[in-house]
């Protein structure tokens, strides 16, 4: 078992989308029910905090500064000087929003969920920096974990029921061919938040199953990191070398949640990530 460190000890009640963002030297991470968006500089410790009105499905940094952010009611922008607007406002009652990603070209990939997470009540949608969406699926329960090869030309996606990783043909903002990339075991949770490395490995939060897991290109398991607290959600490569597994967790309905149980966790060493493009807006 590779031994965890607590980077940032809290209390989210959904912690999730841990992105390092490489011009500020900061990793982002987010708490959606708490409606709550953090930094965490691992080299001085200096941490901030934005509270959101309304749930936070996923911050990212943008080109030449600022944040954004996929929210209940549709994808906005944080300017640099603290400007808020929206990019896309399409509130649907029922519905908020979930995992999102930058794409190779700088266009945010973004999902929804309904709060009753009903079959078909999810979609992926992508988000160009003049405000253009496209609707990519229609038919997803929780849209969570998205993220592309090194060489950009595959696609891996995450519906968190299904209890897959999909893997679809990527090629100029278009994606075909989606097929299953591996299958997540009925006793070891569902796959959530995902990251791809430089190696081309898919590593994977399993919610409810206590683990993230690498998967070699061919979609064979070949590492488990096992954590003591059961609501693991995403994790990203972080640090100024990028060699350090960042991993967000929650409490939301724990009983008895583990003192770690919604901190933001840190696996020093633990690979190799590659840069994540800023949304080009």
């Amino acid at each position: 078992m590779t031994a965890y460190e607590v980077a940032v000890r809290a209390e989210a009640a959904l912690g999730e989308g841990p992105t390092w963002d490489a011009d500020a030297g900061r990793l982002i991470w987010i708490d959606i029910l708490g409606s709550r968006v953090y930094t965490y500089d691992p080299v001085s410790g200096r941490r901030t905090l934005r509270v959101t009105d309304q749930h936070v499905g996923a911050a990212k940094p943008r080109a030449g500064g600022g944040l954004v952010l996929n929210l209940r009611d549709g994808v906005a922008l944080v300017d640099p000087d603290d400007t808020f607007h929206w990019l896309h406002h399409e509130p649907v009652p029922g519905r908020r929003a979930n995992d999102a990603a930058v794409a190779p070209d700088g266009s945010l990939w973004a999902g929804t969920m309904r709060y009753d997470e009903a079959p078909g009540g999810g979609t992926l949608s992508r988000f160009t920096g003049d405000g253009t969406a496209e609707l990519v699926l229609d038919d997803v329960a929780v849209s969570n974990g998205t993220g592309w090869s090194p060489d950009g030309s595959l696609m891996y996606y995450i519906d968190s029921p299904t209890r897959q990783i999909d893997v679809f043909h990527h090629e100029n903002g278009r994606i075909s061919d989606r097929r299953r990339f591996a299958q997540i075991e009925d006793d070891a949770g569902y796959p959530d938040g995902l990251t791809v490395d430089a190696d081309g490995c898919v590593w994977v939060a399993l919610w409810d199953g206590s683990a993230v897991r690498r998967y070699t290109p061919d979609g064979e398991l070949d590492r488990e990191i096992t954590l003591p607290t059961p609501l693991v959600t995403a994790c990203a490569f972080g640090g100024p070398d990028l060699t350090d597994l960042y991993i967000t967790t929650a409490r939301v309905g724990l009983t008895d949640p583990h003192p770690v149980a919604g901190s933001l966790l840190v696996v020093p060493g633990a690979g190799k990530g590659l840069p994540q493009p800023p949304f080009t807006a």
